[in-house]
């Protein structure tokens, strides 16, 4: 994955392509469009809350590190923050809350810093995509 910045152009432009199947009135997108709104989206949480103290995976497509604090080196982290590509980006857009997500088991959050993540979501400028149509 590649570290260079991600900017509120390129987070629409990725995202824009899979809200009418976040909101239930679209069939799943094709998948390198899945997949590119969820690296996309990863990358961008990643650059605005940098560091190695959590790690958020979106099996298939991504996992990034993120946070700052203490860095794991070796095997698995242990902090981890683990969902699917349409929760995932629910969550980034507000479609749906990290309370929500958890109680219903659609994320995986182990180690007492998962939960930070959920804090810091949605995504500012994702969560406004619609507003801005």
């Amino acid at each position: 994955m590649t570290t260079k910045p991600i900017d509120a152009g390129q987070l629409r432009a990725a995202l824009v392509p899979v809200l009418d199947w976040l909101d239930g009135a679209a069939e799943q997108p094709a998948r390198p469009v899945l997949a590119a709104a969820v690296r996309t989206s990863l990358r961008a949480f990643a650059q605005h809350h940098p560091g190695r103290a959590v790690e958020v995976r979106v099996p298939p497509f991504a996992a990034v590190q993120c946070l700052a604090g203490g860095a794991h080196t070796r095997g698995t982290p242990p902090h981890v923050v683990e969902t699917d590509a349409r929760h995932w980006l629910a969550m980034a857009t507000g479609r749906l809350d990290w309370a929500s997500a958890l109680a219903d088991g659609a994320v995986s959050a182990s180690g007492h810093r998962a939960a930070e993540v959920g804090a810091l979501l949605p995504l500012g400028i994702a969560s406004r995509l619609r507003d801005a149509e």
